[in-house]
């Protein structure tokens, strides 16, 4: 049996307890498997974040990352702190001779998200992403199913909690959407057009942007966490076909147009008549059950182990970024154009139970 890679977490906040969590299942199945992992310790500057993971998870907690390598040095890290500190926290571990798994978005700027990539490069550590819907099963599903998506329309709302306010809607939740759609897509953004508000918050809380390619194709997306709903939801049309994927249910459903002839073109039989219709298939593909945290994790262990590249790269959460922060910019400017500011300046928006 292979030696255990030692993983660790950094930030145990919200989201950072599941990894936390997820590391600790994945080193239970490993114990059957040729591949096992360790979970040697969490690190956050939260005392009571510490005490919540030492009493959940059973394992060893640090109050810094120097304390962690001094301590018991890790093969491998997820940096789960809040995004100003990603660079600082994944530099300190890539020079120790950490490999990192940085949460999305991957930087609060361009320049940062350069110094980490030149980083991973000098030090030679694999570095991956944490854009997790890559992962989802039914993203998982769909790939196969791409030719030549030419307009998608996609929905991420949520009900609004108290969580990620340090960024606003596009950094918190449609970031998810720009990675799958610029993964998908496969081509340069040509143009941008975008709107945000801030309504229960002081940063924006629901935008909407449309988004052209060269390749042709358009992008609307839809993301608000003031919605009284739960939606994650994405479909796309290419040549013949329309694909629907549900994020959350995990779910995948397609009509396919199938030709009536050999050619391609043939897609009517008009020997039958005018009213003759074309014959739509509809279909369900397999979708697989794991939970897309699970699987993002064992990818990124695997690539660790193999020194292989991720399947999600420095470079891909420098697009997402830079593609979030142009629509930030075109948010700015319509606010601008639209004479908003002075409304907002008025009626300051404060987060709920502040004075």
């Amino acid at each position: 049996m292979a030696d255990p890679l030692r993983v660790a977490v950094v930030g145990v906040g919200s989201f950072g307890r599941n990894h936390a969590r997820v590391y600790r299942e994945l080193q239970g199945e490993s114990e059957h498997h040729h591949e096992p992992i360790e979970l040697v310790g969490v690190v956050d500057g939260n005392a009571a974040h510490l005490e919540s993971a030492a009493r959940d998870f059973g394992v060893p907690t640090f109050s810094s990352v120097g304390e962690l390598i001094a301590q018991t040095k890790p093969d491998a890290a997820s940096v789960a702190v809040p995004t100003v500190a990603h660079l600082e926290v994944a530099q300190e571990l890539m020079e120790k001779g950490v490999d990192v798994l940085i949460e999305k978005p991957l930087a609060r700027n361009l320049p940062e998200a350069d110094a980490l990539i030149k980083l991973a490069k000098q030090t030679n550590r694999i570095a991956q992403v944490g854009h997790l819907e890559r992962f989802n099963p039914a993203v998982m599903a769909t790939v196969p199913l791409i030719t030549k998506p030419m307009f998608f329309e996609v929905h991420r709302l949520s009900v609004f909690t108290p969580r990620s306010l340090d960024v606003d809607v596009v950094m918190d939740l449609m970031i998810h959407d720009l990675d799958i759609v610029l993964s998908m897509v496969n081509s340069a953004v040509r143009d941008v057009r975008a709107v945000g508000l801030p309504i229960l918050t002081p940063k924006v809380d629901i935008a909407n942007v449309r988004i052209e390619f060269d390749s042709g194709c358009v992008a609307n997306f839809t993301a608000s966490r003031v919605s009284t709903e739960r939606v994650r939801k994405l479909r796309f049309f290419q040549p013949f076909q329309y694909v629907s994927l549900d994020f959350a249910r995990r779910d995948v459903f397609t009509l396919t147009v199938k030709p009536a002839g050999d050619a391609p073109e043939s897609v009517l039989d008009f020997s039958a008549g005018n009213d003759a219709m074309p014959n739509i298939v509809p279909t369900k593909p397999t979708v697989s059950s794991e939970e897309p945290l699970k699987a993002e994790l064992r990818s990124f262990l695997e690539c660790v182990r193999g020194r292989k590249q991720p399947v999600v790269t420095l470079e891909d959460g420098r697009k997402a970024l830079a593609l979030a922060l142009e629509i930030q910019k075109q948010m700015d400017d319509h606010r601008r154009s639209s004479h908003l500011d002075e409304i907002l300046k008025k009626y300051p928006a404060k987060v709920p139970g502040e004075p």
